[in-house]
Order: C-alpha cells, then sequence, then structure tokens
C-alpha cells in the first residue's frame, strides 16, 4: 500500500525551527509504532542556494513537479509577508488542493496559502504579531488571532513556530489516533496536546508562587479526572480564590477551569477508546463524565465526531 507522502516546501531564508520541526515529525522512521509510517521528502521552490536561518545552506532533492503526488504539503513561515510569493509556487499548490492534498502552514506560512486562494471563506490563524496584517490583506479570510492552530479539514493553519509542532502533532492523531500522537509526543518530550490560544503566551506577570500551585492543580486534575471537580474545590486544592483561579487559569491556558477539565477528560477519552475491550460507560466514568451521554456531547462538541465513530478509526487491532 501507498505509504502517505508529506513535503516539506524549502526557499531561500527558510527558517530552520519551522523546517526543523517538519523533518522530526515526519522524517524519522519509528518502526517502534507499528503503524505504516509516513513518506518525506524536501522540494525546493526555486533555484539555490537555499539558505536558512543560522547561516545553513540547504540542498533540496527534489523538484516541486513532487506536489504532484504529495499527500500532505507543509508550507515553514514565509520568509516575509510583506514579499509575494512565487506564482509558479501558487499555481502548484492550487493543483494540489484540488486533487485533495492536504495543505498546511506555520506562522507567515499563511501568507503563502492565502495567496493561493486556497484560504479563502475559512478561518485561519498566524502569529499574533502578523494577525491583522493577514486580516487587512485578506479580508475573505477570517483570521482567529488567538488560535495556536486551525484545522479546516483540507487547509490547516497554526501560530508562531512553536505551535506549528501542536499543529504537526495534530495531524499525527488525527491519521493514527490518540495513543500514537502520545507516543510521538513523548519521544519529542513535549506536551501531547497544549490546550487554550495564544492569548496564554502574550507577556502577562504571574506570581511564582500561583505558577507553582496552578501547574500542580493541573497535574493532579489529570492523575483524578474521575472524581467530581467544582471551581470552588480545585481553587480549595490550589490555595487560592475561585476568582484568582478563573483568572490564572485564563492566562495560563485561555480557558477557563471547567473547559480546560473537560478537554482534559475527552483526551483521557481518546485514548481509552483505542482499547476496543473498555465498554463505553465504563471509560465515561473513569474519564470523569459520569455517564455515557455526558461523553457523547462532549466527546462531539470538542472532537467533531462521537466515540463510536473514534473507535471504529482508531481501536487497536486484538
Amino acid at each position: 500500500m501507498k505509504k502517505h507522502l508529506v513535503v516539506a516546501l524549502a526557499y531561500d531564508r527558510l527558517c530552520t525551527f519551522e523546517f526543523g520541526c517538519t523533518v522530526e515529525l515526519f522524517a524519522l522512521e519509528r518502526p517502534e509504532l507499528g503503524v505504516d509510517w509516513y513518506d518525506f521528502a524536501v522540494c525546493a521552490v526555486e533555484p539555490g542556494p537555499i539558505r536558512a536561518a543560522g547561516g545553513i545552506t540547504i540542498q533540496a532533492p527534489y523538484a516541486p513537479e513532487l506536489l504532484r503526488r504529495a499527500d500532505t504539503i507543509v508550507i515553514p513561515g514565509w520568509r516575509d509577508a510583506d514579499e509575494a510569493p512565487p506564482p509558479p509556487l501558487l499555481d502548484w499548490l492550487r493543483a494540489a488542493h484540488a486533487r485533495g492534498a492536504r495543505l498546511c502552514s506555520i506562522c507567515s506560512g499563511v501568507f503563502v496559502l492565502a495567496a493561493a486562494g486556497v484560504l479563502d471563506g475559512q478561518c485561519a490563524t498566524t502569529h499574533w504579531r502578523y494577525a491583522d496584517q493577514l486580516a487587512r490583506r485578506h479580508p475573505q479570510i477570517t483570521v482567529e488571532p488567538d488560535r495556536l492552530y486551525v484545522d479546516n479539514g483540507q487547509v490547516i493553519t497554526a501560530a508562531g513556530s512553536a505551535a506549528g509542532l501542536d499543529m504537526l502533532l495534530h495531524l499525527v492523531r488525527r491519521d493514527h489516533g490518540a495513543r500514537i500522537g502520545n507516543l510521538v509526543a513523548q519521544r519529542l518530550v513535549v506536551a501531547p496536546h497544549r490546550e487554550g490560544g495564544q492569548a496564554q503566551f502574550l507577556p502577562r506577570p504571574m506570581a511564582q508562587g500561583e505558577q507553582g500551585r496552578l501547574s500542580k492543580l493541573m497535574d493532579w486534575l489529570r492523575s483524578h479526572p474521575e472524581r467530581a471537580h467544582t471551581v470552588a474545590s480545585m481553587a480549595g486544592r490550589a490555595a487560592m480564590s475561585p476568582r484568582t483561579l478563573q483568572r490564572q487559569f485564563q492566562q495560563a491556558t485561555g480557558l477557563g477551569p471547567v473547559e480546560w477539565l473537560i478537554r482534559e477528560r475527552v483526551a483521557i477519552a481518546k485514548d481509552m477508546l483505542e482499547d476496543p475491550d473498555v465498554p463505553l460507560t465504563q471509560i465515561a466514568e473513569r474519564a470523569g463524565f459520569g455517564s455515557a451521554e455526558s461523553l457523547r456531547y462532549h466527546f462531539r462538541r470538542l472532537a467533531a465526531t462521537t466515540p463510536l465513530a473514534y473507535r471504529k478509526r482508531f481501536a487497536r487491532a486484538g
């Protein structure tokens, strides 16, 4: 069976970090996962030499014709948001989009997708520094500046550099399920899924003591999702007032404590759903939803599918 081909674009003044994240996610062989991993290639969209940030020169082995076969195309940060991408590149991307390829951008790479017209009428995100510029230049795109990434199905956009890693892990989860996504994240020594938006990373002071208490509370909640938690009980455990807890959660994650907890519970449920032998009622109890009905409601709201459909797609073979 043909493997899923991921192609990363390379061009002069390439962002080394974003390009490196893409290579790390998809180029390494991962036989320990027991799944059909990706094929990976780098495509030069213009003649060399291709200079990357940090004084590195890249020699890409493939020309743009490779994009005819790509299943996923990743565009690292574009070299200058004010510089129009080469028209031939835009033609290649339009053709790839028309045949159903998945197009992904990191940070200012969104300006390439926007110039190609594949984001018209859709939502998108980019680094918070570029959000206003993107909205002004492309009013046909709904810019969501607080999102870490926006998945429109075929076109996915990520915010600043590190948010590209969140998006790439999201693609792995989408293709192979939560368990595989978690294993890849463990190897990278990063969180499998960061909740909240870019607002949490804007410079705002948080007292050291409050930060430590909040972090300990989050770890404890992840370890005890099955218990009944309220804002008052969480605040008491963190030795904060409910008002302070709400404020600190919003600053740290972009979410209130209850919504953060629900999303953590959905992530736990996804992991358990990959075991086909665990009943849905048991998953609901262990994840903290209390009932299968509550699990179904929040799962559909946050995962845009049902627990049963998710299990059919990602359940491990017995």
